[in-house]
């Protein structure tokens, strides 16, 4: 039996591979949905907070970057899950499953995100800050209508990087009993000696990430209006038969 006609047959990819793909796809959207919700604005709040921001709060801002956000980063994703298996069993009832690692999974992206989400907006001009504060605009216009505009394509990128990564956080959340793709290649792929099994988990995790890497520089592109205003310039200044070029 050659390697396609045991890649139909196996029952590994006919029966198994089906339901551990989707809870992968609810373990990413879930975890990617709670990671945007609380990360952006943590994001926000540690520029905003720090000493160049918009509302300077020294303690509170070493409060919050250096022991709550710098500590949950330096965690091993796999110990870190297995340390809040009784947190994720109070919160949904249950220590196993897609959603009960979803819980571990958005804790430990929640802080990377904002660090993202962090570095984005420092790279915001300050010009534009300090034109938009003399023209009398709040703080939560210039965040809304300033930061977070400007900032888009580099949050767009940050959250396709958050998403790559929890497609990866959820392959080991998989081993440690949160399903998926992650427990499909640890039971059929390592323990039974399955290689059909485990080259075909491999090239749909690739698949994925490289679906959610196009899509990510695709939206970025298109909300980035640097390069939209480039090219118009560019259009605008192109040169003609007959114009005098260097006048």
């Amino acid at each position: 039996m050659n390697f396609f006609d045991e890649l139909f047959t196996n029952p590994g990819i006919t029966e198994a591979l089906p339901e551990e793909f989707l809870a992968t796809i609810q373990m990413v959207g879930i975890a990617g949905f709670f990671t945007v919700l609380i990360g952006l604005p943590l994001g926000v709040f540690l520029h905003t907070s720090g000493p160049d921001g918009l509302r300077p709060m020294r303690i509170t801002h070493r409060i919050v970057s250096d022991v709550i956000v710098n500590i949950t980063r330096s965690i091993p994703f796999a110990i870190l899950m297995v340390s809040l298996i009784p947190l994720a069993r109070f919160l949904t009832g249950t220590s196993i499953g897609p959603v009960a690692a979803s819980v571990s999974l958005s804790i430990g992206t929640i802080p990377f995100f904002a660090r993202l989400v962090e570095s984005s907006i420092r790279d915001v001009g300050s010009g534009k800050i300090d034109a938009a504060l003399v023209m009398g605009s709040t703080r939560f216009q210039v965040i809304s209508k300033v930061l977070l505009r400007e900032a888009l394509p580099g949050l767009i990128a940050a959250l396709t990087t958050t998403l790559v990564t929890l497609v990866g956080y959820s392959a080991m959340a998989g081993i440690i009993g949160g399903g998926g793709l992650g427990r499909l290649a640890y039971n059929y792929g390592l323990q039974r000696f399955d290689t059909t099994v485990m080259v075909a988990i491999i090239v749909i995790i690739v698949a994925i990430v490289q679906l959610i890497q196009l899509a990510g520089d695709w939206a970025a592109q298109r909300v980035d209006h640097r390069n939209a205003a480039t090219a118009g310039s560019g259009r605008r200044h192109k040169s003609k038969p007959g114009d005098v070029v260097g006048v």
